[in-house]
Formats: structure tokens, C-alpha cells, sequence
């Protein structure tokens, strides 16, 4: 054993070897030479653990290949590209909604040159970063004005502390949601120093019953849309209208988050009705807020619409500073709502609404297409067929959907369900990662997520996962 530690090569040895590696020449010198100790470091226990065993395990082209491998896998951006084959199109472990290229064409802008975000060109004077987007909000919803936040909780929060701090806030029983990562509106309420005033019943709250819970410290009216489940039977929650009319009456303004903004009326297409952006803010709501990604298909942010008045007062609030978005997001999402002026040319161009309303006839011909390039370039290592699957919108967005898919399925020709297991593990480190799912013993791939020119990089992580399978290397960690 002592004979195998002295043949390792010494650190500078191993960086001299790897220096005439192209992909690792722009790495800094520190994080190779700390990837290489790394290395060594691994060799040394598997020399203790009897893994490495001979000297030609260590004095081998192998050994140098294989460490190269492992310092190019390690010194991958921990935030990178993943393959999304799972049909989830709002897929929030996997950065939810894609960009349209124009929206990617104009954050790039955005990052290479200095620009005018809060300079206005046409006084020569500071300007205001939220005029570049709340014209267009407002032609698109009717708002009379807008504002931008980070996130949609965001917004919520902003809204609740500017309107109904220290007073109290009146909510349906059944609309104190919660959504991914714990937000729930009641824990959103009491950071904003507003008090929760629940009425009604889960499943039915009538609009005597917010008459009857407003006194002198009632500041707000809150209605939240139940984007992420759905209540059936015996139920009823009031109208925006409605309350709406409540709020006329006695002073009150009226909120409402829709949580996930949707500008089309997708039930042509067979969904559920979703209220529209556009539709609340015509209803009479005085501050409406949604998301800029999920449904609306642009990047992470906070929409604020509504009347002036409230608009102005939620903008002058010290804590919008905290949460206002950058010039990356304010690019994107002014590109992706230029797109919403012509609704046909944002289903087109939108990615996220794009494959929402995929036709299952070019699913299947996407399906197959796959299906081909698989068998010509792992027939004899899979097993490869097509059947018909399930999509979901994901996001929170119609839980009751169901999109009809056809699946690309793969399996391993041997080895059964540990292989399948095992294929599954070894796709998620394959570069690029592919992420997709088990079911009826096969590893489904759904191409409603799956762009074209993505199909060979599928079949290269596949054939990277079935290597990792049959030599185990480090090489692949």
C-alpha cells in the first residue's frame, strides 16, 4: 500500500496533464488546483478501501482520464441547463416558465450595455424604472396604473402593509391558501402588520357575511383566487362583482391576488375557466396582483394593477425599494407583454403558452420523431416505444387539467426495476441533466417540454446514463 500512494503524481504534475484540456483552460488556476487535491484526495481512500489495488491503476492513460473527468464534472456551475421531459410545463423545481426569444434578446441587451432604466431620455432628468413596463400594463388590463415587484408574495405583502397596516383585513375562510414553500396568506397578512378577519365557512362564504364583519377598523376587502386546487359541490364564495359593490358602498378598496395571471381565455381549449387579468380589473377592483411568470409566461415578478390612487400610495411605500426588480426582469417583461398586443403572436412565441395549447396531433409526431432518433442511436441498449400520456400545466395553474401527451418510454434492455432505478439516478448527473419520470415500468419522456433541437441531446444523456451504468466510474460523479 505504500508503494500506491507514492506512484500518485504530484499536484503540479496532474495540472501540467490537464493543462492541455481545452474545456478546462478558461478555469481559474485555485479551483483546478482545489479540484485536483480533491481528486487525490479520493484516490487515497479507495487505495485504503483496496478500490485501487495495482500500480497500473495509477500509472495508466486511464487513471489521467479519469481524472479529467471528475475535475470537469466538479467544476460545473451548480446552477445549470437541465433537459425537462417530466410535461410539467410551469415546472417550479426547474424555473418554471421559459422566455421567448425576443424577452432572451432583450435581458442580453440589458446585461451587455448601460441603458436607460431610471433615466428619462425625453427631460434628460432621473426617470422612473416602472414607466418602462406600466403603460403597457395598463393597456393590456385597463388598469389605470401599475407597478413591478420581485415576486407575486411581493406584492401581496406590499399591498397589505401600505393599505391595511395595523387595521383589518376581511378574507373568505376558503381562500386562506397556501402555495409551494409555505406561503400561506395568513402568515403573509400578519408579516404585513395587517389583522386577518376570516368569514364565512371552507366552503361557502356569502356576502352578508363580509357585511357583517366590517367595522370602523376595516381597511380591505381581500379576495384570493384558489389558482392551485379547486372546491366542488357544495360551494359558493362571492363575486369580485359583488364585492366589489360592498366596497363601493362603505368606502372600503377592494384586493384581489389572483396568484397566476392569465391574459387568455383558454376555455376554447378545453380548460377551466380562469379569471383574466383584465376581467377583475374591469369587475371594479381597486388593486389586483399576479405573477409575471407561471401563466403570463415572462419572467419572476409581482404585477401591481389598479386605480391610481392605490397605486401611487403602494409605490411611495419605503419597503417597494426592498423588493423592486432589476433591469434583467424589467427587459423580459416588457418584451413578453409587447408580444400580449397581438394575442396570436404571444401563443405563439410565448414557450410557456405555446406548449400549454400544443395540439396532440403534433405531440404525437414530436413522440415519434424522438422515438426514431432513440432507436437509431441506443436500439440494442433500450427499449423504446410511444404511448399515450399525461401533461400538466404545473405553477399552482389548473390542478384539474389534464393534457393529452404521448410519451416517449425507455427502458434498459436488462436488468429489470433496478435498472430502470438506477438509469433514472444516472440521467440526473449526465451533462446535460434529464429529468423525466418512472411509471408502467418504463422512464417516461414527455415532448410538450421537450424543444426540437433538444432531442439530441436527450439521446446523448441517455447513452451517458447506460455508460454510467455499466463501468461505475468516478468519472461520472
Amino acid at each position: 500500500m505504500p508503494n500506491l500512494f507514492r506512484l500518485l503524481p504530484p499536484v503540479d504534475q496532474a495540472l501540467h496533464r490537464l493543462a492541455g484540456e481545452p474545456e478546462l483552460a478558461a478555469m481559474p488556476r485555485p479551483l483546478l488546483r482545489d479540484l485536483v487535491n480533491k481528486f487525490l484526495d479520493l484516490c487515497r481512500e479507495e487505495i485504503k478501501a483496496g478500490v485501487i489495488a495495482s500500480e497500473e491503476q495509477l500509472v495508466s492513460d486511464t487513471f489521467f482520464r479519469r481524472m479529467t473527468c471528475f475535475v470537469r464534472s466538479q467544476s460545473r456551475p451548480h446552477f445549470r441547463r437541465v433537459l425537462n421531459a417530466t410535461g410539467v410545463v410551469i415546472h417550479t423545481n426547474l424555473g418554471r416558465s421559459l422566455l421567448a426569444e425576443s424577452a432572451i434578446e432583450a435581458v442580453t441587451e440589458a446585461c451587455r450595455n448601460y441603458s436607460n432604466l431610471e433615466f428619462n431620455l425625453d427631460t434628460g432628468k432621473r426617470g422612473s424604472r416602472y414607466s418602462h413596463v406600466e403603460e403597457l400594463l395598463c393597456r393590456l388590463t385597463g388598469a389605470e396604473a401599475a407597478l413591478v415587484v420581485n415576486n407575486n408574495a411581493s406584492a401581496v405583502l406590499l399591498c397589505l402593509e401600505t393599505l391595511a397596516k395595523g387595521r383589518e383585513t376581511i378574507v373568505s375562510r376558503g381562500q386562506l391558501v397556501e402555495i409551494g414553500g409555505s406561503f400561506r396568506i395568513p402568515d403573509v397578512m400578519a408579516r404585513s402588520g395587517s389583522i386577518l378577519v376570516e368569514v364565512g365557512a371552507t366552503n361557502r362564504t356569502h356576502p352578508r357575511d363580509y357585511e357583517n364583519a366590517i367595522n370602523e377598523n376595516t381597511a380591505l376587502l381581500l379576495r384570493v383566487h384558489t389558482s392551485n386546487y379547486r372546491m366542488i359541490g357544495f360551494t359558493r364564495e362571492t363575486t369580485a362583482e359583488e364585492l366589489v359593490e360592498i366596497g363601493r358602498r362603505r368606502n372600503i378598496p377592494v384586493m384581489e391576488d389572483l396568484g397566476s395571471g392569465c391574459f387568455f381565455d383558454l376555455r376554447p381549449m378545453g380548460f377551466q375557466f380562469e379569471p383574466m387579468v383584465q376581467d377583475v380589473v374591469a369587475s371594479g377592483a381597486d388593486v389586483v396582483t399576479f405573477s409575471g411568470d407561471k401563466v403570463l409566461g415572462g419572467p419572476q415578478a409581482g404585477i401591481i394593477v389598479g386605480r391610481r390612487e392605490y397605486i401611487e400610495k403602494i409605490k411611495r411605500n419605503p419597503i417597494n425599494r426592498a423588493m423592486r426588480i432589476d433591469k434583467m426582469t424589467l427587459a423580459a417583461l416588457e418584451a413578453t407583454l409587447r408580444l400580449y398586443l397581438d394575442p396570436e403572436l404571444a401563443r405563439r412565441e410565448i414557450p410557456t403558452i405555446a406548449m400549454i395549447t400544443a395540439e396532440p396531433d403534433e405531440l404525437k409526431k414530436k413522440a415519434q420523431a424522438l422515438a426514431r432518433l432513440l432507436k437509431r442511436d441506443l436500439s440494442g441498449r433500450l427499449d423504446i416505444a410511444t404511448r399515450p400520456g399525461v401533461s400538466r400545466v404545473g405553477g399552482g395553474s389548473f390542478p384539474e387539467r389534464d393534457l393529452p401527451t404521448t410519451v416517449v418510454t425507455v427502458k434498459p434492455t436488462s436488468g429489470g426495476a433496478q435498472a430502470l432505478e438506477t438509469l433514472k439516478d444516472n440521467l440526473r448527473t449526465a451533462e446535460p441533466p434529464l429529468i423525466g419520470y418512472i411509471e408502467e415500468d418504463a422512464f417516461c419522456l414527455d415532448p410538450r417540454t421537450l424543444r426540437n433541437d433538444e432531442f439530441r441531446l436527450v439521446s446523448a444523456s441517455l447513452a451517458q446514463a447506460l455508460d454510467m451504468a455499466g463501468d461505475g466510474s468516478a468519472c461520472h460523479n
